[in-house]
């Protein structure tokens, strides 16, 4: 069966309107459901439930689109990699990152790249894991780095861990922590913690450590995935930041926030890595990006 057929019954499947498949398929609804009719009769199998309200996959339906759904993702990655070939193309690159490492090590990749490839076009998406992984799933990103312990492993992924950023805590000059003689969990969780946006697993590990009872949720005061807003609500009032020591190091240089130590909480870190879609090779762009990335992750926080 030819591609430009198994796409019409993947875009059907995703879709469940012929109207609206017809559209992305670039075709009239009569020549789209005569593709699909001749698949139905190539194969001897029916593959669609014709609903008044929507169109449903059969068993069989299903079972054909699973594995039209990887041919068709095969034959896009060949035709990509054969026009690079062909045209000895560097190739623009999009990537995502979350929000730690899109203010720690991003801009050094941005320096570098503009600096030596400045015909090559990067597009940047900033976001929480979860809405990176939709966007690489639908091929609008080469690849996104995040905290591996934010993305769940499945197969359809390839995940390269390329080093570990270090966090701690941090408050604005003058605040009544850096009076205290020691600071437990409990002092530090009355004037509110403020993060990016943390798994609930990972939410329900940190509570015991900072003196709360288990299977509590440690509650976060200010969860937003802008690191700069989070800086801001820190320098501007009492609540503490929880944030990876790359991220602070021009506020703590200018002695706008100061490091604080907790007693008996363990060393916080951001598991870091990049995750692509198996089977799709990078450009020589986004290699160069990831390989990139890789090195400045081994870079201390105060040069990266």
């Amino acid at each position: 069966m030819e591609i430009r057929r198994l796409k019409h019954l993947v875009a059907l499947a995703d879709s469940r309107n012929f109207s609206r498949a017809a559209q992305i398929c670039h075709l009239s609804q009569p020549a789209f459901s005569r593709s699909i009719q001749s698949a139905e009769e190539e194969l001897g199998l029916q593959l669609f439930n014709r609903g008044s309200l929507e169109v449903t996959c059969t068993d069989a339906g299903n079972f054909v689109v699973e594995r039209a759904r990887k041919l068709v993702f095969d034959s896009r990655c060949l035709e990509r990699d054969v026009s690079m070939y062909r045209e000895r193309l560097i190739g623009d690159v999009a990537l995502g990152a979350g929000p730690y490492p899109a203010a720690t090590m991003v801009p050094a990749l941005l320096t570098e790249m503009r600096s030596r490839f400045p015909g090559v076009n990067v597009r940047v998406e900033v976001n929480n894991a979860s809405y990176l992984a939709e966007h690489l799933r639908a091929e609008e990103l080469d690849f996104y780095l995040a905290d591996l312990r934010n993305v769940p492993e499945a197969a359809d992924l390839t995940i390269n861990r390329i080093g570990q950023l270090s966090a701690s805590f941090y408050v604005r000059a003058g605040h009544p922590l850096l009076n205290a003689p020691s600071i437990q969990g409990p002092l530090l969780l009355r004037y509110g913690l403020a993060s990016v946006r943390i798994p609930d697993p990972m939410l329900l590990l940190l509570a015991p450590l900072m003196g709360l009872p288990d299977g509590s949720r440690l509650p976060l005061a200010v969860e937003c995935d802008d690191l700069n807003i989070l800086k801001n609500v820190a320098m501007t009032t009492d609540t503490v930041l929880a944030c990876a020591d790359a991220g602070t190091v021009q506020e703590v240089a200018d002695g706008r926030l100061l490091r604080i130590n907790v007693n008996g909480l363990p060393p916080f870190f951001s598991d870091l890595g990049v995750v692509s879609l198996k089977g799709r090779s990078f450009s020589p762009m986004a290699q160069f990006a990831v390989d990139a990335l890789a090195a400045l992750a081994l870079m201390p926080a105060s040069k990266a």
